[in-house]
Formats: structure tokens, sequence, C-alpha cells
């Protein structure tokens, strides 16, 4: 029998057939994992009545689901002949400091023959470098929050301490306050926005498309922002075809808002901002052009990323957070679009933001 086994050991298509075999059970184990790691903890969330944040539940499922991996890994081992021990226990041991939090770790192929547990090998690695990349993104986000919220609290703390001496003028003090008003509105805008970027990501966000004229809501809006661009002697270009639109109106407003807003305070006093809206092959086109200072090629590349200002200097005098953009592409990617920016230093911006023609479908339909 064990020569018969040697000998079909040689034979490729056999090899190839454990291969299979092999990399389905570990599949089958990590998918089992992590599916039964997902279905407990909400069974328990809800016989407990306590449901974590996002984060802290992704988190929490993650580490139950290596150590369910690694427990049923230590029973795959007892069938594993003794040619994959060796590569066994360092597959164990690098789930383990993935476990612990050490997403640093990288298995070594080699030129060994590690027939089935090389693909496995692979996609252990792949995971902790993504898992490494997450991890980056937590703490620099963090770092940014930290950021964002320190500045406005040192200008509250430091105007509140200046308001106690008694013999400030009237004006000093006027001016103060205004100055710790708009701080407190900045952090609680920044509050707010965190929160719906939050919410949104987590897929738990309400979300109530329905059947509305898309010009009628760009117009009213842009007459809302009037004392902005009339402050500034702005002229406001708009030219909006009628068109009806499937989405949700409150989500795409605040799309809206904050591109019209954006466009209004980077645009100098006199400048032109023009906006129109146009049915092209099927798809609804939003495009809002200002002659502002312009975004270089390498901010374009970033401007949607959480917390990142083309104009850091400019930005925090408007008092701006750097989520106003990321927040649109989010709500813009919900509906199926896509968001864009056109720019030049010294030339204005062009933003663009295309609903899908599947959307006016349905309308058509209707």
């Amino acid at each position: 029998m064990k020569k018969l086994w040697r000998k079909l050991e040689t034979k490729r298509w056999f090899q190839i057939s454990k291969a299979i075999v092999a990399i389905i059970t570990i599949l089958a184990a990590l998918s089992g994992s992590w599916t039964a790691v997902y279905y407990g903890t909400s069974a328990l969330y809800r016989w407990i009545g306590w449901q974590p944040d996002h984060y802290w539940e992704q988190m929490i499922n993650m580490f139950l689901g290596l150590v369910l991996l690694f427990a049923i890994m230590q029973i795959i081992m007892l069938f594993v002949g003794h040619r994959h021990v060796e590569i066994s226990r360092s597959l164990t041991e690098a789930m383990r400091r993935i476990a612990k939090g050490d997403f640093k770790v990288r298995l070594e192929v080699g030129n060994q023959d590690r027939g089935p547990f090389e693909h496995i090998i692979h996609e252990i690695n792949h995971m902790a470098v993504e898992l490494d990349e997450m991890e980056q993104l937590r703490q620099e986000f963090i770092s940014d929050v930290s950021h964002e919220i320190q500045s406005p609290l040192t200008s509250i703390s430091g105007f509140a301490r200046a308001l106690r001496n008694e013999q400030l003028p009237r004006e000093m003090k006027a001016e103060y306050l205004r100055i710790i008003e708009s701080e407190s509105i900045r952090l609680s805008k920044l509050s707010d926005n965190l929160l719906k970027l939050a919410s949104l990501e987590s897929d738990k966000h309400p979300f109530e498309p329905k059947r509305y004229r898309l010009d009628r809501q760009l117009g009213s809006l842009i007459l809302a922002c009037e004392p902005q661009w009339v402050e500034k002697s702005i002229e406001m270009n708009v030219d909006l075809d009628e068109n009806f639109v499937v989405a949700d109106e409150d989500l795409m407003s605040q799309v809206w808002i904050n591109l019209i807003s954006n466009a209004i305070k980077f645009t100098p006093n006199g400048g032109t901002i023009h906006i129109e809206l146009r049915l092209l092959d099927g798809a609804l086109v939003f495009k809002i052009q200002d002659t502002g200072i312009g975004i270089s090629e390498e901010s374009r590349e970033l401007i949607f990323q959480r917390f990142y200002k083309a104009d850091k200097s400019r930005n925090r005098k408007a008092g701006g957070s750097g989520l106003g953009l990321s927040l649109v592409k989010k709500i813009v990617q919900l509906h199926n679009g896509c968001i864009t920016v056109e720019s030049t230093i010294g030339n204005g911006a062009t933003f663009k933001v295309t609903l899908p023609q599947k959307a006016n479908e349905e309308i058509n339909g209707t």
C-alpha cells in the first residue's frame, strides 16, 4: 500500500489533486472561521443587548476568527504528513502573531516545494500587508483627528482665559467671543462630518432614493448661498436643464452644498462661477467651475482623501477640516456615480459629478 502511495505521489495529476484538496480545505476553514464568528458574535450581541461600534466589531471578529482558524489548523496538522509539519507550524506562528497585532509578519516561500501551502503562504502575506496598511491608516486618522481638534480647542482656551481680564476693551471682548463661537462651530462641523462618514462607511446609514427634480434642488441651494457670493461680488452663471433623478435628496444636497461652498470660498472677490446641469448620453452631468487659485497636479490625486487640504493655510483660515470632499465622494459612490476634478494652479478648478445611466433608465420607465 505504501509503495502504491509513493508511486501515486510521483504522478503530476495526483500532486495537483492533493494541492487542490488542501487549498480547498484551508480556504474552507478560513471562510468557515470568519462566517462562524460573524454570525456567532451577532447572535451574542443580540442576546446581551449590546452592540460595539463598527471599528471594534471588526477587531473583535478578526481576533476571534484568527483564534478559531488557529484551532482548526491545529486539528488539520494532526492529519498533515511529516513533510509539511514545519510549514504548518510556520503558518500557525504567523497567524498567532497577526492575531496579536503584528502585521509586519511575512512568510518566505523560498525555492523549496511548498506544495499545497504555497498559495496559502501568499494569501497570508497579502492579508498581513492589507492589515498593516489598515493599521497605518487608522493611526494616521487618529493623528489627523487629534490635530484638527487641538487647533480650535487651543484657540477657545486661549481666548477664554483672555476674557477673564476685566479691563479688556469691549471691542476686543466682542472679537474674542466671535472667534470662540467660530471655533466652536468648526468643532461641531468636524464632529458632524466624522459621524456622517462613519455612518456611510458602516453601510447602516439610511438610504432613501426617490424621484425628484434635480435642477430645482440645485437652484434652491444656489439661492441659499446667495449672501456668500453677493458679499464677494462673484458673478454666478447658472445653466440648469430640467432633469429628474432617482437619489437620496438629503444626501445629494450635502454634495451640492459642499461643492458650491468650496467654489465660493476659493473664488476671489469679483470672480466668476459657472454651474451647469446636462443630460449627456443618458447620464446626468453636473459641473461647477470657479476662477479660484486652482489645484496642483499632486493635490488633485489626494484631494478626496480625509483631512487632505490642497491649500492648508487658506483652508484653515476659512475653517475647513478637509472632510467635505471625502464626504462628497462617498455619497456620490453610494449612488453609483463618480466625481472628478480638472484644475491647474492659477486657473481655477472644475468639479464634475456624473450620475449613472441606470438611474435615468429607471426614471424613463416610470
